[in-house]
């Protein structure tokens, strides 16, 4: 597979993730830093003590994640994505990194990409937009662009 994906995916998040180089609190109330990371190479979990890091660090930190995470999830809980092009791959991707692996192994979008159902599979994605019980406009937003480079 090329980089197309991670290239994409990368893209996405950077731009609803946004840079933050000091640690705070996510809406799901978890320490986070850089482009949303979590965790750092190590397994280490952010914490809001922790140090600022530059943009540099925090570029590798989300390449990291994509590369040896998400992405070799994804294809895996959906082995058949790959021929969905590098669009759909990479919106998958952002979807693991924003809300984990987790979540599509037990989700009906799971089961619409292993059906090689596209359109379900963009309906499904469609339904990922609840924070704390409630819609969140920057959630709509990140899955309205999921969809939209998935293509047809």
């Amino acid at each position: 597979m090329s980089d197309e994906p991670i290239v994409i995916a990368a893209a996405l998040c950077r731009s609803f993730e946004g840079l933050y180089l000091k640690p705070y609190l996510c809406p799901a109330a978890v320490p986070t830093i850089g482009y949303g990371t979590t965790a750092y190479e190590n397994g280490v979990r952010v914490t809001l003590a922790d140090p600022p890091i530059t943009k540099e660090r925090a570029e590798e930190l989300l390449m990291h994640e994509l590369n040896t995470a998400c992405l070799p999830r994804v294809l895996k809980l959906c082995d058949n994505l790959d021929s969905w092009g590098p669009g759909s791959v990479a919106a998958i991707v952002d979807f693991v990194y924003n809300l984990g692996s987790g979540n599509l192994a037990s989700s009906t979008l799971r089961k619409r990409i292993l059906a090689d159902d596209k359109d379900g599979a963009k309906t499904e994605l469609k339904r990922w937009v609840r924070g704390g019980g409630r819609v969140l406009p920057g959630l709509v937003r990140r899955r309205d662009a999921e969809v939209a480079i998935m293509g047809d």
